[in-house]
């Protein structure tokens, strides 16, 4: 059975990704910060026992990696997907500061290259062998025309120069490294006004993540597959 591994599966895309992956019988490893306040998945996990672990991981701590290594032991796995992630208020010029962006550069682009380091050899054991990052058409300099974000662009911006260099040095271990953009969805970071629905973004970024392979390591794919300027 193939096994993924999703992080910040508690709610929004995370816990999309979780609930498309149990009913396609996929082995869903999910990572959350507080297990007791995650009722949706706890609730999947009742209709899925088996094929539903959740394990309890701060990203933020600094030994997240090693405690989600641990978790794993020599396991296999198939697919990981880097989904946690944050955003911020506050970010047009006059507004930034220090203290917020420094959270968000944590979570947003720190937290998922030491992720993916401590669990590599997981990874490299699997049978798809791919990683996935969710990253953000706000993250391109090229597409970039409306300025402010500062916070989020950048650590998305960040993010996708961490992918890019995965993706050249993982590609002769044949492991495939793909930037991923959900579009703008609605969850609690997306807002209302949103047009893209949750089931949309994971329904699209699921036939992307299982029509890609080697050849496309280092590419940067929206829910529907288009490329987009780094």
């Amino acid at each position: 059975m193939k096994k993924i591994l999703i992080t910040g599966a508690n709610r929004g895309l995370g816990l999309g990704f979780a609930k498309k992956c149990l009913k396609k019988n996929v082995h869903v490893l999910a990572t959350v910060r507080d297990i007791k306040g995650s009722k949706e998945l706890l609730a999947l996990k009742e209709r899925f026992p088996d094929n539903l672990e959740i394990f309890e991981l701060d990203l933020l701590k600094k030994k997240a990696g090693y405690t989600l290594a641990n978790f794993l032991g020599d396991r296999p796995i198939d697919i990981l997907i880097n989904n946690a992630g944050v955003g911020s208020t506050n970010q047009h010029f006059e507004a930034v500061t220090p203290k917020p962006w420094l959270e968000v550069l944590k979570v947003n682009l720190i937290a998922p290259l030491m992720v993916t380091q401590s669990i590599i050899d997981n990874v490299k054991k699997g049978v798809d062998k791919k990683i996935y990052f969710l990253s953000s058409q706000l993250g391109s300099i090229a597409d970039n025309n409306s300025g402010g974000m500062y916070i989020y662009r950048s650590s998305k911006t960040g993010l996708n120069q961490v992918i890019k260099s995965l993706s050249v040095d993982l590609k002769p271990q044949g492991i495939t490294v793909v930037a991923l953009h959900p579009g703008w969805v609605k969850t609690d970071m997306g807002g209302p006004n949103a047009p893209v629905s949750i089931d949309e973004s994971i329904d699209g970024m699921m036939q992307v993540i299982y029509k890609t392979d080697i050849s496309d390591t280092g590419r940067f794919l929206n829910h529907k597959g288009k490329e987009l300027p780094w």
